[in-house]
């Protein structure tokens, strides 16, 4: 019998896998609605959400419950996580067999909540769930089919913070990226919203990052759409 999410999460507490157990404060396993439409996925806790044991909670998070906001959403109403579930230490890029040992519990997290709609966060969480060299610069405004999901790729919070704040030309491509991530939601929810662009998703290059990846060797550990979603992508 399958699992709840709250039962993944209760394993992931106590997770040994790879090295980030002796440094992490705790496991940041996700927050939100585990019957979402919309995940969000992020890179991995930085020092904030590493005390507090919630993805978002910094700066960063203020910046992306905003963004909801804008579009009539609450944190509550979507799933937010990282690909990491713990904290690298100093905040340094994640090594690959942190990856490797991470990605069972994404691959978990989707198959449990199965969204209609992954947002991916940055540089980081769009290479590695697209599988694409590219950059989130040339990624972003687009909408990519993926395992019969849509995916969209958006700025991280942090780095519009980091780079000028609202008065950057990143703020307003965000803004513009949280509108089609509402109409993208509309359309798949069959409210008769004009369709966006729909762009293909990358074909496959050599790996953006030197670590394990969600596509395609686990694609079939995250199941099919739920039937009454089949129509819809």
């Amino acid at each position: 019998m399958t699992r709840t999410l709250a039962e993944a999460a209760a394993e992931a507490a106590g997770c040994t896998r790879c090295r980030l157990a002796q440094t992490r404060t705790q496991v940041v396993f996700g927050v939100g609605n585990p019957d979402a439409d919309l995940l969000f996925v992020g890179e991995a806790p930085g020092m904030h959400e590493d005390r507090q044991g919630e993805p978002f909670v910094g700066a960063a998070g203020q910046l992306l419950t905003r963004m909801l906001g804008e579009i009539g959403l609450q944190r509550a109403d979507v799933y937010i996580a990282n690909v990491l579930r713990c904290r690298p230490p100093g905040n340094r890029d994640p090594l690959p067999d942190e990856i490797e040992a991470c990605t069972p519990w994404l691959v978990e997290t989707i198959s449990l909540i199965q969204p209609i709609l992954i947002v991916t966060l940055g540089n980081f969480a769009t290479k590695f769930v697209l599988e694409t060299p590219r950059g989130i610069t040339s990624m972003r405004g687009s909408v990519y089919d993926w395992h019969g999901r849509a995916v969209i790729p958006t700025f991280h919070p942090a780095a519009i913070l980091h780079g000028g704040g609202e008065k950057s030309r990143q703020f307003q491509e965000l803004r513009d990226d949280f509108g089609l991530i509402s109409q993208t939601l509309a359309r798949r929810a069959g409210n008769g919203a004009p369709p966006p662009p729909q762009a293909a998703a990358p074909a496959q290059p050599p790996p953006a990052h030197p670590g394990p990846h969600l596509a395609p060797g686990l694609a079939p550990d995250l199941g099919p759409p739920p039937a009454d979603q089949l129509e819809l992508f």
